[in-house]
């Protein structure tokens, strides 16, 4: 290729934003003269670089968006650790089919036992798959629309829950809910009813409910309906990671003594 014909097709790129394979074409023009490669083949190649490139920008963007509190995967989860949980489910729920017809996840169970880890392993996944996530604990979601009911943003703020894929609400039932947040956190499942996949862990079982929305057994029911119309529920009984871990410390400890 001729200097004026490289200038231009790197001109080309450049204009057309492909600034990866811009990058890439001095590297690949030398790799098809080597290889002998076809006009076509190096085309493929060159656009594949563009291509992952735009991939790995998109997933920065999803990863940045999502705000995962750790960087948990499936493959971190200790199973052999709550052996009542049923694996393949969660193998099965990793596959993210459960987000083609919007299907919740209820992690229930007490604090500990990795509801917290398995559902931001879930919305991992689906980052990482393309799909776009967010992560919230039902406190600092109740807060947020509380200010924007203020600020006069609410309907802003409604669009902005109603919109990932997989929605992620941690630690419903930890503190008691007022009112106000309690219409928040229903107003947020009635829009992403049979639309998008909420994931929501919680410590208390679904028929206590009322008592995380200050007895309003009203709005934890018409809640629960929506979330349960069409949902898997995951109940977690083991033994608390950190108890676990507080024990082995012990032991160890006690060994080294003796």
């Amino acid at each position: 290729m001729g200097a004026d014909a490289y200038q231009a097709l790197r001109g080309h790129l450049a204009h057309l934003r492909l600034l990866a394979a811009a990058e890439a074409l001095p590297g690949e023009l030398d790799h098809a003269r080597d290889a002998k490669l076809s006009h076509t083949e190096f085309l493929e190649r060159l656009l594949a670089v563009e291509v992952e490139a735009s991939l790995a920008r998109r997933r920065s963007l999803l990863e940045r968006f999502a705000r995962l509190p750790a960087p948990w995967r499936l493959s971190d989860f200790d199973f052999s650790a709550q052996p009542g949980l049923d694996k393949k489910l969660v193998e099965d729920l990793a596959t993210l089919r459960f987000l083609d017809d919007a299907t919740n996840i209820l992690l229930v169970g007490p604090p500990g036992v990795g509801k917290t880890m398995l559902a931001v392993c879930l919305a991992r996944a689906a980052v990482e798959a393309g799909h776009r996530s967010y992560y919230t604990t039902a406190a600092d979601l109740a807060a947020r629309c509380h200010r924007a009911a203020l600020e006069g943003n609410w309907e802003q703020v409604m669009r902005f829950y109603a919109n990932p894929a997989l929605l992620v609400i941690d630690e419903v039932g930890y503190l008691p809910l007022a009112q106000e947040a309690a219409a928040a956190l229903f107003q947020v499942v009635s829009r992403r009813y049979l639309r998008g996949s909420v994931c929501l862990t919680t410590n208390l079982a679904v028929g206590l409910w009322g008592k995380a929305f200050g007895e309003d057994t009203s709005v934890a029911g018409a809640m629960l309906d929506r979330l349960l119309h069409r949902s898997v529920v995951i109940s977690i009984s083991g033994d608390s990671y950190r108890m676990r871990a507080h024990r082995a410390r012990a032991e160890r400890l006690r060994g080294g003594q003796k």
